[in-house]
């Protein structure tokens, strides 16, 4: 769209493509709303006045406002591919993503990554791939890849990724090893992850050019990483819940330090909540006030990534924007992407091409697993790993005297059948009379498996066959599965067949004796993440993240 085209049409003397007459305007730069006409001409806002256009939509007791930027999230986490995604998420308002592909690179390095950006092709919407920096996430993982800074500046230049995904590796950081910095040097912005660190720790980190971190457990600690120039992500998944605590360290004079992101999400919650437009309800709810709400779910994040003009409604400024009958955005009625309608009335106006999926099938490699591979000896006392409703962030605990209320987890390498197996007893599941194993174990992706009985937790992981997925077994007998083809990570089903298998699986999965306070497949997914404090369970054995060390191997 030309300039001279763009301007007659901001003056009135040209009709706008699109106007959208007497509605309630968000306006994200004074925090208020105001009503008129929001006129689009091409890709871009002529203005908000008095205008008539070729479409005129009747926005009476309609809000309009700039549409949703999730500002970090792994696709993997939901189980579908991305195409699949965006066809649920862009009508709840979503229309901008930082998407960091880290997962799948784990498993299929360049091949995985390749798979994303092309599945997304043609889709409305601005999905900006993050160049995974952590694969594996750290030296002491075994993952199907082992990107170093060669790779990973080739990796960029071939691809034009938008930034480094988030550095988990924050001892390599603040240790100056020379690959990690090496690796924050390919791209102007990168991620970060930094889960607890403060003083002179967090000052080395975020001297490397570290933007934001998504991982901040309390109020404190989001101000803390604010006070030093952070961007915080107020995070909203489905096992990690932050948004309710975050938003206490929210005030006038912050507000614009501050975007929503959603990290990982399930596909029942993907489905009936939505993503961004969720973060928005439930700050709203915790009394923030809802035009605040929706410059953290849009102005914010544009402006933190260096994406001008984009993120609010203002002449000359990229049309992404919503029509929506509530200030909070739960009935979504239209959403427009660089001035065209992309979905509308909770439908994609958009088709979604077939998966090819040849490059990132049969990634699962293990040797004959035994129930006498996976018994562990207990011991009185003994190093246990606890875990809690809400987060991922897990704490050592020591053994009573019987196993009484403990599961037995392990970690089973899956890429090269190398018949490496990590063992340790699990405080909190409280899982009886079954099973659950599955690929998805962040970030390296090996199985995981846990269970209250080594013949169950042994059928569990042998169902997984060589494309990989999520298993349940309940006394004896395999009761529900998800098969994963793509990497062992997401299927190639639509959402919605997807989600009819996992309703399934779920059901059999209510049928079992845990804590329903957990959401099992999802919390298992990250006891293997050895970037997260405190205890954590890898190929190899029982790691203490704080201290960096084992606690003991095997």
């Amino acid at each position: 769209m030309d300039r001279k085209t763009v301007i007659d049409a901001a003056a009135g003397r040209t009709e706008a493509d699109v106007v959208i007459k007497n509605a309630t305007v968000v306006d994200v730069f004074n925090g208020r709303t105001v009503k008129g006409d929001v006129a689009v001409i091409g890709d871009k806002f002529a203005g908000v006045g008095e205008y008539s256009g070729k479409t005129e939509i009747d926005g009476t007791g309609k809000f309009v406002m700039p549409s949703f930027y999730d500002a970090h999230l792994h696709f993997e986490s939901v189980m579908v591919r991305p195409s699949e995604y965006l066809k649920i998420s862009i009508p709840k308002g979503v229309t901008a993503y930082n998407a960091d592909p880290h997962e799948i690179a784990n498993v299929c390095g360049e091949n995985g990554i390749k798979f994303m950006l092309d599945d997304v092709k043609g889709i409305p919407a601005d999905v900006r791939f993050m160049m995974p920096s952590c694969v594996p996430s750290a030296p002491e993982d075994r993952s199907g890849c082992v990107l170093g800074a060669a790779e990973v500046k080739r990796i960029v230049g071939k691809y034009g990724l938008s930034g480094l995904g988030e550095m988990m590796n924050y001892p390599g950081v603040i240790g100056c090893d020379p690959d990690v910095l090496a690796k924050l040097g390919v791209c102007p912005i990168a991620d970060g992850h930094a889960p607890g660190l403060t003083g002179n720790a967090l000052n080395a980190y975020l001297s490397a050019g570290i933007l934001t971190d998504h991982e901040c457990e309390s109020a404190e600690e989001a101000l803390d990483k604010v006070s030093r120039g952070m961007y915080v992500l107020i995070r909203e998944g489905s096992q990690t819940k932050n948004l309710r605590e975050l938003v206490k360290a929210v005030n006038k004079t912050n507000l614009r330090r501050f975007l929503f992101c959603t990290d990982d999400r399930n596909i029942e919650d993907l489905i009936n909540y939505g993503t961004v437009g969720n973060c928005v309800r439930l700050a709203v709810e915790c009394g923030m006030d809802a035009v605040d709400a929706i410059t953290i779910a849009s102005l914010n994040a544009y402006e933190a990534y260096g994406i001008a003009r984009t993120g609010g409604i203002a002449p000359g400024w990229t049309a992404d924007f919503l029509v929506t009958s509530d200030i909070t955005a739960q009935k979504v009625d239209k959403v427009f992407y660089h001035g065209k309608l992309a979905a509308e009335d909770g439908k994609p106006l958009f088709e979604v091409a077939p998966a090819s999926v040849d490059m990132v099938t049969g990634t699962v490699h293990i040797p004959e697993i035994t129930p006498e591979s996976l018994k562990f000896p207990f011991k009185p006392g003994m190093p246990v790993m606890k875990v809690y409703p809400r987060t991922v962030v897990t704490e050592l605990g020591k053994a009573g005297d019987t196993p009484e209320g403990l599961n037995l987890m392990c970690c089973i390498e899956r890429h090269f059948a190398s018949g490496d197996i990590g063992h340790c007893y699990v405080e909190g599941f409280r899982f009886k009379g079954g099973a659950i194993a599955q690929t998805v174990g962040h970030d390296s992706h090996n199985i995981t498996v846990l269970g209250d009985s080594a013949e169950d937790m042994a059928l569990a992981v042998n169902s997984l066959g060589e494309d990989g997925g999520l298993a349940l077994v309940s006394h004896g007998k395999l009761v529900g599965k998800l098969p994963l083809e793509i990497a062992g990570l997401m299927t190639a089903r639509t959402a919605e067949e997807a989600m009819e298998i996992r309703s399934k699986l779920k059901e059999a999965l209510a049928a079992s004796d845990y804590n329903k306070d957990i959401e099992p497949f999802m919390l298992l997914s990250f006891l293997s993440l050895i970037v997260i404090p405190a205890a954590k369970l890898n190929h190899k054995g029982l790691f203490d993240v704080t201290n960096w060390k084992y606690i003991y191997e095997g």
